[in-house]
């Protein structure tokens, strides 16, 4: 059997973006979707590693070492900046009708002071920023801080949009949307996480049991606040195929429900097998890059999904 590579995690990146590429076929999303999509992948893998050194925090040996965790953090905070800026931009010359080329920048300060969504997408890239910061000091100063605050900024960062968009309108619409971003930013970041720092199937064994309990943990969040927003979100059943933004919930939910059955049978074979020391190492690194890829189509949709009007 051939070994995997965990550069083919980048197969993630192709997985997003076909997720958007049909969010575009079934309806007319904004063309920042793309790199939301991307953002939002990176975003969530920063916060499952930074959970996943929390859930390694006081271990007198941990399966990952600080150094990995801080340089994973360091790089991928990095990029995740990246992509918040152009997506800053993006938005910035949507909002005052201006081709990107023609933004200036006292147009672009002025989309940052007046209006509301650049002064919550300012708000995101400065935890961003600071994360990133955060991380590569921790990383040169070869520290043992605690990943928390990183956790929160992240966190802060990726629900900064949603929590205040539509459903912010209505009672509890803020934290529903909050609970439905963070559950899904688990799911595929933990498991992202491991894939990137695990090595060895005694840690494989050790953190995927306690990755599949968050896990399910995280479908049934994902599923009820998912429900509830659809059902204010759309006047009737018809507008699931007569509107773009129900064309594209039905997409995203049947790639959800295509996860949660592989899911069930990593469930029922996978995470059994490692537990008790019967999965190699490199066969649990396989099962988690299929996995995260697939996942990665949902959350292309789902970039698709909040820039559909």
């Amino acid at each position: 059997m051939p070994i995997v590579r965990r550069r083919w995690l980048l197969g993630a990146a192709a997985g997003a973006v076909a997720g958007v590429a049909l969010g575009m076929l079934l309806a007319a999303p904004e063309l920042s979707a793309w790199v939301r999509a991307l953002s939002l992948g990176v975003g969530s893998t920063v916060l499952g590693v930074a959970t996943l050194a929390a859930m390694m925090r006081g271990r007198r040996r941990p399966d990952v070492s600080g150094d990995d965790v801080w340089r994973a953090l360091t790089v991928l905070g990095g990029v995740w900046l990246l992509l918040e800026t152009v997506q800053l931009v993006l938005e910035a010359a949507a909002t005052v009708d201006v081709p990107v080329v023609r933004l200036s920048s006292g147009l672009f300060v002025e989309y940052l002071g007046t209006a509301g969504s650049g002064r919550v997408a300012g708000a995101a890239w400065v935890c961003v920023a600071a994360l990133t910061v955060a991380a590569a000091l921790a990383f040169r100063l070869e520290a043992s801080w605690s990943s928390a605050p990183v956790l929160v900024a992240a966190a802060l960062a990726l629900v900064a949009r949603p929590v205040t968009g539509h459903m912010s309108q209505q009672p509890f619409g803020s934290l529903l949307d909050a609970a439905h971003v963070l559950a899904a930013a688990v799911w595929l970041g933990v498991l992202t996480a491991l894939a990137l720092l695990v090595r060895g199937r005694g840690a494989w064994s050790r953190l995927l049991p306690r990755y599949s309990k968050l896990a399910t943990i995280c479908v049934v969040v994902l599923g009820v606040t998912g429900v509830i927003d659809a059902a204010v979100r759309l006047e009737s059943v018809a507008a699931l195929v007569d509107t773009g933004y129900g064309r594209v919930l039905l997409a995203k939910v049947a790639v959800l429900v295509a996860l949660l059955a592989l899911a069930w049978i990593w469930r029922r074979t996978w995470v059994p097998a490692a537990e008790v020391h019967r999965a190699a190492a490199d066969t649990s690194l396989r099962n988690a890059v299929i996995e995260v890829c697939a996942m990665s189509v949902a959350f292309g949709l789902a970039a698709a999904l909040a820039t559909t009007a």
